[in-house]
């Protein structure tokens, strides 16, 4: 649900006509965050917030929130540089496989057969569902992929992070709050120098499903889904972005993908129901 929410992201933006996606990002990170703060003082007061914000959780939280802003402003510089295409390719490839490793070192999370597996059906489906629309015309930029591979290394590093405020018992929607509302503090200045981008009804409406539904809820629900599997199978499942990116295309933005863009769109599916249908081994 977490990734059908941000699959939407794409969609939205076209719709309201945002030009400077950099703008778009650090601006969703502010409302998202600002929502689940206001969220967090109104259900559980200031304790919640307070607890990821002390030692020994503090470094925990600067982590998650610098590898978040780190992972908005990477990932748009790298679609700037080498496309679209690659750049989320790059992006989304490179976040399950960090996120396994990092949970592989930090929880002991054992990387097995099924999800190397998944992984691997996933990225693959994820990789020709993307450039199913390219003509081959785009430059690759070695700068763009570094920047690219930089952007799913963060992520991998946020869903670590975030994983191990869950364990030490912060309250999902406090977590959120605080490493969102941190993340959009960094990108502060982003937005000051480009927020005339927000401007009329379609923007404003465009800022409000970004911030709202497609970061606040997202985030919310990608935090409940940590506190009960392994952070390599959430990063493998999140994985249901571009799907449900492309679905949108087709019903909503009048987008008509190839076969191509069906057999990654297929692959990608039975990636992700791997995933989900792991079998369990003794505790």
């Amino acid at each position: 649900m977490s990734a059908a929410l941000s699959g939407t992201t794409g969609t939205a933006q076209a719709l309201g006509q945002a030009s400077d996606p950099v703008a778009v990002g650090a601006g969703r990170l502010a409302v998202g965050g600002g929502a689940l703060v206001l969220i967090t003082l109104i259900l559980g007061g200031r304790a919640p917030l307070l607890a990821g914000l002390r030692r020994p959780l503090l470094g925990l939280t600067v982590i998650a929130a610098v590898a978040l802003a780190i992972c908005q402003s990477a990932f748009f510089s790298a679609v700037a540089r080498t496309g679209v295409a690659t750049g989320t390719v790059v992006a989304l490839g490179t976040a399950p496989v960090v996120t396994g490793l990092c949970a592989a070192a930090v929880f002991r999370e054992r990387l097995t057969r099924w999800w190397v597996g998944a992984t691997s059906l996933a990225v693959f489906g994820c990789l020709v569902l993307v450039t199913a629309g390219s003509q081959g015309t785009t430059q690759v930029s070695a700068a763009g992929v570094a920047l690219a591979a930089a952007a799913g290394t963060c992520y991998g590093v946020y869903t670590t992070a975030a994983k191990a405020l869950l364990n030490q018992g912060v309250p999902a929607l406090a977590a959120m709050a605080v490493t969102l509302s941190l993340g959009a503090v960094l990108l502060a200045p982003v937005l000051l120098v480009r927020g005339a981008e927000f401007t009329g009804p379609r923007p404003v409406a465009m800022l409000a499903w970004l911030g709202l539904v497609a970061t606040a809820a997202s985030y919310l629900l990608f935090a409940r889904g940590l506190t009960r599997l392994p952070a390599a199978t959430v990063a493998t499942l999140n994985l249901a972005e571009p799907l449900v990116a492309a679905i949108l295309g087709l019903l909503v933005l009048g987008e008509r993908p190839g076969a191509q863009a069906a057999v990654g769109a297929l692959s990608l599916l039975a990636g992700l129901i791997l995933a989900a249908r792991r079998p369990s081994g003794p505790r």
